[in-house]
């Protein structure tokens, strides 16, 4: 595994500002192109490529539902684009990459295909299928005859929910979030919020008053977790899960500076295991989505349909629990 050391002298930065960026030190000024530098190695650092074979060359789009800064936020879209240009470049293939609204003001020429990594409404899933009946949807499955690659977040709900009933913990709180499409046409359903509810009902642990809805961010996950630690004092569940690791790495600050023990008194399990999950303070345990994987198998996908296939198909990627020091 990449050190921090090894991070620091890839981009040409101290070790002291690597560990800040990568445990998003609100009081670190640092510029954003360095920022983005930091997580971009990380994240090459923690990407093990793979050999291929080369394929007739081609010319793709990649669409991002995020802006530039909003990625540098959430390392989970990110990682998503490496995978997708780390297979492109493997198979030879031309890629461009555009945020949404860059993409509908001028798409480039001779253009075989399109990769869309994130929420697209309807209107702007319509949008995108009329510049290229060659699409895939990366982390979505928009309503229609589409391809996509998602991750199942109903059954890594449960996977996570039973790890952690079968350590013995009855007191579960939630941290999660909710999103908007970015036409703000409708609010996403959140598949870890209803599946928590609905499968802590039916084990007869649901307790509302340990759910906490933001935004998937580590400034939400902190606000929450601090507003959990105020209003529940000795009540305060043992374990938590977040919703995401940018949320478990804000409430891993707010226990902290608490002086509540992680994981002696709390434990906190996030998802994704995003490239700076190991290197934080504890180590997150996280459910891994391979969103590396996500990005390769968008590729691999594209390339069918524009082979020819015309069966639309959908692809759902595993996951696999990360036990590190966040959790017993």
């Amino acid at each position: 595994m990449a050190t921090i050391k090894d991070i620091a002298e890839k981009a040409g930065v101290s070790i002291a500002t690597v560990s800040r960026v990568l445990n998003y030190d609100a009081t670190l000024s640092v510029s954003d192109e360095t920022r983005k530098r930091i997580l971009e190695v990380a994240e090459e650092l923690s990407y093990k490529k793979k050999a291929a074979k080369k394929t007739p060359a081609s010319k793709i789009a990649i669409i991002h539902w995020y802006t530039e800064k909003e990625e540098l936020e959430d390392l989970y879209y990110m990682s998503i684009r490496y995978g997708i240009e780390l297979r492109s470049q493997q198979l030879g293939i031309q890629f461009v990459n555009y945020y949404y609204n860059e993409f509908l003001d001028g798409k480039p020429d001779n253009l075989q295909g399109v990769i869309a990594i994130g929420k697209f409404s309807s209107a702007q899933v319509a949008e995108l299928s009329a510049i290229s009946e060659n699409i895939v949807f990366a982390d979505y499955t928009p309503e229609g005859e589409y391809d996509s690659v998602v991750t199942d977040f109903e059954q890594a709900t449960k996977k996570i929910l039973n790890y952690l009933l079968e350590k013995g913990h009855n007191q579960i709180g939630f941290i999660g979030g909710r999103e908007m499409f970015k036409d703000l046409s409708a609010e996403l359903e959140d598949k870890r919020e209803t599946t928590f509810k609905l499968y802590m009902a039916s084990r007869g642990h649901l307790n509302e008053k340990h759910i906490f809805i933001g935004s998937f961010s580590v400034s939400s996950g902190y606000d929450l977790m601090r507003k959990a630690i105020k209003e529940l004092g000795d009540e305060l569940p043992t374990a938590f899960f977040a919703a995401n690791d940018l949320i478990a790495i804000g409430c891993l600050r707010a226990l902290h500076e608490a002086g509540i023990p992680v994981p002696g008194r709390v434990n906190v399990i996030g998802i994704n295991d995003i490239s700076v999950s190991k290197y934080i303070f504890p180590s997150l345990t996280t459910l891994k989505v391979d969103t590396e994987l996500m990005g390769e198998t968008a590729v691999d996908t594209l390339l069918e349909r524009i082979a020819g296939r015309k069966v639309p198909k959908k692809i759902i990627l595993g996951t696999e629990l990360i036990k590190r020091d966040s959790s017993f």
